[in-house]
């Protein structure tokens, strides 16, 4: 069901769904990413990791669903670098690699304390978390995951994309 509010206690319907008088629903903005969606990626990542059909070299799952967000989804939000002032270390942010200056990153022993903060899934949009759905599900059809379960979190997508439920238009979950 999609609905607009339109003042204080108002609201249109976008969708044929209507809702119903003493039901109680929980409301998400659709432009945020949408619950179906977090379920969905949680799901798909955790499959991934069990199917053992990739070809990351890491040794948590931890460490995995950072390098699938790092490498499929939104990537860095900014950057933690270290720097030597009046023989103290001190930390800095950067919003981009590129703005580490290349003092820093050409220096054999600061580069290595250089770290990227990954954006948190919690922040990504509704269009960030589609397409890093849709990534995550092409490379793990690349890689030949082929489990039972990975088919039925496919399915149930499917069933929300179908029921228009996810808001997403038939553009994914």
């Amino acid at each position: 069901m999609k609905i607009v509010i339109t003042g204080p206690a108002t609201f249109e319907c976008l969708s044929i769904e209507k809702p119903e008088p003493g039901m109680v629903y929980q409301l998400e903005d659709a432009a945020e990413g949408t619950g179906p969606q977090n379920r969905a990626f949680h799901a798909l990542v955790q499959e991934y990791w069990r199917s053992g059909c990739h070809s990351y070299n890491v040794k948590s799952f931890s460490e995995f669903r950072n390098l699938i967000k790092r490498d499929l989804g939104a990537g860095f939000e900014r950057f933690v670098y270290a720097t030597i002032e009046i023989g103290r270390p001190m930390l800095h942010d950067a919003p981009t690699y590129a703005d580490i200056p290349e003092s820093v990153r050409k220096d054999p022993d600061l580069k290595d304390l250089c770290r990227g903060r990954l954006k948190s899934w919690t922040d990504y949009t509704k269009k960030e978390r589609r397409e890093t759905i849709d990534r995550l599900i092409a490379q793990m059809d690349d890689a030949g995951v082929r489990t039972k379960k990975y088919f039925d979190i496919l399915e149930g997508m499917s069933e929300w994309r179908r029921a228009g439920r996810d808001g997403s238009e038939g553009q994914g979950v």
